[in-house]
């Protein structure tokens, strides 16, 4: 059978000169037409997938296909890595994560684009399985809905659609001015390429902002605490430049979740399940708990993340309802449980265990932080916050159904990736001031920090200068024993390179230990300690 002809057929009509090319070294070499059609299928993805964010935007933000992707990847990705990835970039790693995302589905666009030049039934389809992939991964997630599948199906009709326009211009097109029968010029394809391109930004740019606007305020008013807490003493921020506030300002708590993007919760429509094994299952709105009688408690939070003298720790006054009179509503006299199985909103699910809300601890189902609603950040409308006990296990946001089970029947997100189902957290502490490399003037240094032992409270902090005697720092006002509490220590310091290290020792004469561990599988361990020059 003689060669099919065609402005899209890989094989010559003079003689089959490919037979021959493929023993050349220049076949691996992409020509100037597959670079062109690279570009129409980067382009052509792009805009699908501003198209497809922006009605995300408008409808389910997490059914972007680039977050469906990205938070696939979250789940799938090794705990090591992971966690790897939250020691190097820090509160960064998601923007890292969804640039990576976007760095791979282009070069498969990019791919795709080429396909399409070359067999253009065969590159519309590619371009098709990419927007379906997306497609599955955002319907599969555990509160996905109908909605879901939408952005996906847009984003494969956009690119499609703009991929065969792109291929038939560049088919027609000639080098010089357009010709007569109408064939646009090479410049024309190029300014249609590129005014694609800026409508693909538009459209994502448009979807960020509609997901935004979606998510609206936390704009409720909050009922007066019936147990308010103590008067806040005031910090050392003034006496010791540098240190950590000893009350986290909100917009500098940290976050860390698996999150890419999130919830859009009306409080008017959110409600609180308790169900399980208890004596019988209740609903409560927002109005139902904030009528329930709530208290003030300031409670240090750290997540399992949290390195040796890492970021992720955070002390604030929470308002919320006791997390037992919540559990109460539903009975739980008779229960067999021993986990809480906490649900959110989009179905991550985390494990607390059930004796903490049992034990007298100020464990509470909150709905305000720092004297106002909770951002939508850390939880809106109402979280879980259980003094002593790492996030992972007990710092369910956007909370939604609390089940009463036990972990032989039920496992939570964390504990199918192998961490703990009990973890609490480890006495710590870190230096604050002077900066790690730091160059300081000889003289006196004000070496300060924050240490915490939540539960027992802190009973003295030490601190080691070129690895000598532990001298005792001055500790900072005390709020209570589910609090950090801030130190500091004046050296004299002296010309050269320095090591500083830092220790705390809680009320019941625990010290701190010096052994390094990992933040995986239940909390970082071992001493703070940093280098400055003295010069």
């Amino acid at each position: 059978m003689g060669a099919e002809q065609g402005p899209h057929n890989v094989i010559s009509a003079r003689g089959h000169p490919l037979c021959r090319s493929l023993r050349t070294p220049h076949v691996l070499t992409p020509s100037r037409t597959d670079l062109r059609h690279a570009s129409y299928g980067v382009v052509s993805t792009l805009l699908g997938m501003g198209a497809a964010h922006l009605l995300a935007g408008l409808t389910v933000p997490a059914a972007s296909p680039v977050l469906a992707v990205g938070s696939t990847v979250i789940d799938l990705t090794p705990t090591p890595l992971k966690e790897w990835a939250i020691r190097t970039f820090g509160s960064a790693d998601k923007i890292v994560l969804v640039g990576s995302v976007v760095v791979v589905v282009l070069l498969l666009a990019a791919l795709t684009g080429v396909l399409a030049g070359r067999r253009p039934t065969a590159g519309l389809i590619a371009l098709v399985g990419l927007a379906a992939v997306a497609g599955a991964l955002a319907a599969t997630r555990p509160a996905a809905g109908p909605l879901d599948l939408l952005p996906a199906l847009l984003a494969a009709a956009v690119g499609a659609t703009a991929l065969w326009w792109l291929t038939r211009l560049d088919d027609r097109a000639t080098d010089g001015p357009p010709d007569g029968a109408g064939g646009p010029s090479r410049r024309g394809v190029v300014l249609a390429t590129g005014g694609l391109a800026a409508g693909a930004v538009a459209l994502g740019g448009l979807g960020r902002w509609a997901a935004s606007y979606r998510l609206g305020g936390t704009d409720v008013t909050l009922p007066e605490a019936t147990g308010p807490a103590p008067a806040f003493p005031r910090g050392l921020e003034e006496r010791v430049p540098g240190i950590t506030p000893l009350r986290t300002p909100t917009r500098d708590f940290y976050r860390v979740d698996t999150r890419l993007s999130l919830p859009v919760v009306d409080v008017d429509e959110w409600t609180l399940t308790i169900d399980g094994d208890v004596d019988q299952e209740v609903t409560l709105t927002f109005a139902d708990l904030a009528a329930m009688g709530v208290v003030e408690r300031d409670i240090t939070l750290t997540c399992v993340s949290n390195p040796v003298g890492g970021p992720y720790v955070g002390g604030a006054r929470w308002l919320g309802v006791p997390l037992r009179d919540v559990l109460d509503k539903a009975g739980i006299s008779r229960t067999r449980a021993d986990q809480i199985l906490s649900t959110d909103v989009d179905g991550m699910t985390i494990s607390t265990p059930l004796r903490v809300a049992l034990d007298g601890r100020d464990s509470l189902i909150a709905i305000g932080m720092n004297g106002e609603p909770l951002p939508r950040e850390n939880g809106f409308p109402a979280r879980m916050v259980v003094p002593g006990l790492y996030g992972f296990v007990s710092a369910c946001k956007w909370i939604s159904r609390m089940t009463l089970t036990t972990y032989d029947d039920e496992l939570a997100y964390w504990t199918e990736r192998d961490w703990v189902t009990d973890a609490p957290i480890k006495l710590s502490s870190r230096i604050d001031t002077p900066r790690p490399l730091s160059d300081q003037a000889p003289g006196k240094v004000v070496i300060g920090g924050i240490a915490w032992a939540q539960g027992v409270g802190i009973g003295r902090v030490e601190v080691r200068v070129d690895g000598g005697a532990w001298q005792r720092a001055e500790l900072g006002p005390e709020v209570d024993d589910d609090y950090w509490r801030q130190w500091f220590l004046e050296w004299d310091a002296q010309p050269g390179q320095h090591f500083l290290a830092c220790r705390a020792v809680d009320k019941d004469g625990q010290v701190q230990t010096p052994v390094r561990t990992t933040p995986f599988p239940s909390g970082s361990t071992g001493v703070h300690e940093i280098a400055v020059n003295v010069s």
